[in-house]
Formats: C-alpha cells, structure tokens, sequence
C-alpha cells in the first residue's frame, strides 16, 4: 500500500498541520494490569481523535491535483466527519457529511462549527454511508470512504510515533471500526522490522471483524450494538481484513460494560477522558489479564469524543 519513505513523508505532511502525540507510561495502569503500560494519546490531537491524520493526508492530495474543487462528501459517527472538515477548512474544500439520526450531538456540533455541511439520513452508519454514495454521485462530489490508501497512510503516522518513541513493546491493542486505524499499525510495524503483535478490540455488539478473522474470509454483520459509536460497524471492509488478516495477531471482543469499565479506569488512572471506542484497548488487555502480565504492551487512546450525556447514562 506504501513504503517506509512514503510514510516517514506523510509524518512530515502531518507534523506541519498537526502536533505530535504524547505516548505515557502510566504507573496506575500498570498497577492496574501487571503489564507496563503505554497509552498513545490520540485524543491530545485538535479534534480529539486519531483520523484527522489521515484527512490531512486525504486533503493534501486533493488540493495539489485540483480533484476536491467541487467538495467532498463522506458519511461518519463522528470521528471521520470532524477529520474531513477540520483537513477541508485547512485546505480550503467543501465538505459535506452525512450522519444517522440520533448521532452524537456534541460530534454533529463539533462537525459544524468546523465548517462541515451536515445531513441526517438513515438509522445507523451504513444506510449514512449509502445516502452519501447517492449524493456524491447526483452532485459531482468526491466520496471519502473511512478506509483508503491516503487514510490509512496518514493514520499510520500514530503508530509510527508511537514505535520511534516507546521502548519496544511486546504487543499493541487497536480499537477496530471500519479498520483504518489497525491496518496502519500493521504496515507501520512491518515497514519498521518490528515484531510487536497486534491485537484488534471489537464490541461484542459489533463483532463483523472477529467473525471474519475466525473465518479467514469477510462475514457481514447484521448489527452495531453498542454504546461505542466508534467501532458500531456491521460491515468489514475487503481491503482491510486481508491486511488484518495478514498481520493481527488476534481480535478480540467485549462487552459495553468492560469498555465503561476502561473508561472509568482511564479517568481515576489518568485523568484523560476516553471515548467508548478508544477505551475499548484498555478493556481488551483488562480481559486478557494474566497472560499479559510484565509485558511491555501499547494501548491506543484513539479519542475523547464522548457526550456528556452518554458518559453520565453509561459510565458516571
């Protein structure tokens, strides 16, 4: 998909827009989990998640071939939309978003405020996603999908941080939503010779990457159960599961209690707030317990976007 200099390239495109990550090492946490414990703190960015990485990315190409003129059009939970019209604005294209209804109130607002045209069509992320394919298609727009080259290229700088500045670590635990985030951990620890396993975390309500990686084939879901809109997918994308398929070393599942759980220890551990799905890494290796006891483990704190109403509902 890349090469080493193509991403060490997109890390300098990044560093000019964006500030670099922090990965600490918490001792609570490592008192928490027996393991040492580094957090890559993606929700220090501007946006409060990882993906505006891969927007810059996205934006920049589309600025320097002249391809975005007429706008661009995607479909979110939040995450992506907030990338798109933070890198938009930044690069001058007109963004448009579409989002279900019901979608988290402060990420919709968040979307605005950025500049973002913003459309409630359907129940949940897929029927968003196929109102803005029918849009992109009558209105001449460019459709970003969540998971392409140039997204997953600039998200992969993350973990290229995170492996040039953390001691070398035994495993990494990934959040997985439609996989752009887990992919670019794998090229980015492959590029690099690394052999730190990599280890995707679903909700169990929300499972189509798990079940696909047990079949060794895509699985579509029939449901996003879950309070963690970051990772509510039903659908696997082809291109991410052969490269998850490739380099995880596991997927595993839980519950939206054990992710309120993570949330919780995220606060009284680290004073950070971690959204449902950037705190579903920490629940993943609270599961695994024992077996991950003195090793050297990153957990990636994808986002702090969570409602204030959906923290005091599910975790206060």
């Amino acid at each position: 998909m890349f090469c080493l200099a193509d991403l060490e390239r997109a890390a300098g495109l990044v560093r000019d827009h964006l500030p670099a990550t922090p990965q600490i090492p918490w001792p609570l946490l490592q008192r928490r989990t027996g393991a040492e414990v580094w957090v890559k703190h993606e929700n220090h960015l501007p946006t409060g998640a990882f993906k505006v990485r891969g927007g810059v990315v996205f934006a920049d190409r589309l600025y320097r071939d002249g391809s975005g003129s007429r706008g661009i059009i995607s479909a979110t939970r939040g995450n992506h939309g907030q990338s798109l019209a933070w890198a938009g604005h930044r690069f001058g294209l007109p963004v448009t978003i579409v989002v279900p209804f019901g979608n988290s109130a402060e990420k919709n607002a968040a979307m605005a405020a950025l500049g973002a045209t913003l459309i409630e069509h359907g129940t949940d992320f897929e029927e968003a996603r196929e109102e803005a394919h029918r849009r992109a298609a009558a209105e001449d727009l460019v459709f970003v999908p969540s998971f392409t080259p140039d997204l997953v290229k600039g998200v992969a700088t993350y973990a290229l941080e995170l492996f040039q500045s953390a001691p070398p670590l035994d495993a990494v635990y990934v959040p997985i939503g439609l996989g752009s985030g887990i992919c670019g951990t794998i090229l980015a620890r492959d590029l690099m010779g690394l052999s730190t396993r990599v280890i995707g975390v679903q909700s169990a309500g929300a499972d189509c990457y798990a079940q696909s990686f047990l079949a060794g084939h895509v699985v579509p879901g029939n449901r996003a159960d879950t309070k963690a809109d970051g990772i509510a997918v039903r659908q696997p994308d082809p291109e991410a599961l052969r490269i998850i398929l490739a380099g995880a070393d596991r997927i595993l599942t839980v519950s939206d209690q054990q992710i309120a759980a993570a949330i919780r220890a995220y606060w009284t551990d680290t004073h950070n707030l971690i959204e449902g799905a950037g705190a579903a890494p920490l629940a993943g290796l609270i599961q695994e317990g024992e077996s991950m006891r003195g090793k050297r483990v990153g957990l990636i704190a994808s986002g702090g976007n969570i409602d204030l109403a959906l923290f005091r509902s599910w975790v206060g």
